[in-house]
């Protein structure tokens, strides 16, 4: 497989940034409201992308008093996703448990490492879409991602780490771009951490030359004196806020985009019209000034799909994410 292959069959994931569909004809569910207050995981340790989403929606749900009920941040780190994804399959039906979700809960079965899919869970909703962004320390040698490349190149044992695991969102992310820039993108030598948090650690510590991770919870720690030095991210255009000043990698010459969809779902089986509550009560947090600050802080673009579209659009990401594995090797038994 050459790299223009690999390149042209990773690109084939970037997702259309889905305007807020749906978004004005939310309903109001009255048939059920919650009685008690909401778990709301995040499937890894603090500081990811996961995390990021939680706390954001949690904060924002009570700021803006839209729910009676509290949302409660836990954080269920191990296996990528699957330590949460496995407890959560326990708890058949219970309408007071939901969780964080993007790529990963399809690409970590489909390498093997998860017996729960997207498919044993219920799709609530999607809400946003964030990009991939590349970091180095402040002192690194590399001042651009072309730097970067040609290190790997000439040293393919250099390390990226990615708060995913091998398979996983980061790890895809990083081998599209190192395809497109005319890397074996299989032969790119991949650290995978429990977070984003824990890898940006690692690379503070100078065990990775650089690490992959979301673009949002990224931005908290970039900023003058933060010892980070950002190289690129995988938009189709320059992000706001603090991410401003930040190339993409095709301002690079590097013609790749990665977006990373995130949304919530719920327990299997899940009440119908529990899933109607937290669909309406979704939309119309993406409608206050509240989330509109955070969104833009943390360089997001609203991506709202219902339950039936977000169950649609997983089953699509399905397909596409089983042939890009395939491509890569990757690809569980």
């Amino acid at each position: 497989m050459t790299a223009t292959f690999t390149a042209r069959g990773l690109t084939a994931i970037v997702l259309p940034l889905a305007a807020l569909t749906g978004l004005a004809g939310a309903a109001p569910a009255d048939d059920w409201t919650p009685t008690r207050s909401i778990e709301f995981i995040a499937p890894a340790n603090p500081g990811g992308g996961w995390d990021t989403l939680v706390r954001t929606v949690s904060r924002v749900i009570q700021e803006e008093g839209l729910a009676e009920r509290s949302f409660g941040a836990i954080n269920v780190p191990g296996g990528g996703g699957a330590v949460a994804w496995a407890q959560i399959a326990r708890d058949t039906g219970n309408p007071h448990k939901l969780f964080a979700t993007s790529p990963p809960i399809i690409l970590v079965p489909l390498a093997g490492t998860s017996r729960y899919d997207h498919t044993d869970f219920t799709p609530v909703a999607r809400l946003i879409t964030d990009y991939s962004i590349i970091l180095v320390k402040a002192d690194s040698p590399y001042e651009d991602l072309n730097e970067l490349f040609e290190a790997i190149a000439e040293n393919p044992s250099l390390s990226i780490g990615g708060g995913s695991a091998p398979g996983s969102m980061d790890h895809i992310s990083m081998a599209g771009v190192a395809a497109a820039a005319g890397l074996d993108a299989a032969s790119v030598n991949y650290i995978p951490f429990s977070g984003g948090g824990e890898a940006m650690t690692n690379l503070m510590g100078g065990h990775v030359a650089a690490v992959i991770t979301g673009a949002g919870e990224a931005s908290g720690q970039l900023g003058e004196g933060s010892g980070l030095r950002p190289l690129g991210v995988s938009s189709p255009e320059r992000l706001g806020g603090v991410l401003a000043d930040i190339p993409t990698y095709q301002e690079q010459g590097i013609d790749y985009t990665f977006d990373i969809w995130r949304g919530v779902m719920g327990t299997p089986d899940m009440p119908e019209e529990a899933v109607a509550y937290y669909e309406a009560l979704f939309a119309e947090m993406l409608e206050t000034d509240g989330w509109e600050a955070a969104r833009d802080q943390l360089g997001w673009i609203n991506a709202y799909q219902n339950s039936e579209e977000f169950g649609d659009f997983l089953d699509e990401q399905k397909e596409q994410f089983s042939t890009i594995l395939g491509d890569l090797g990757l690809l569980g038994g």
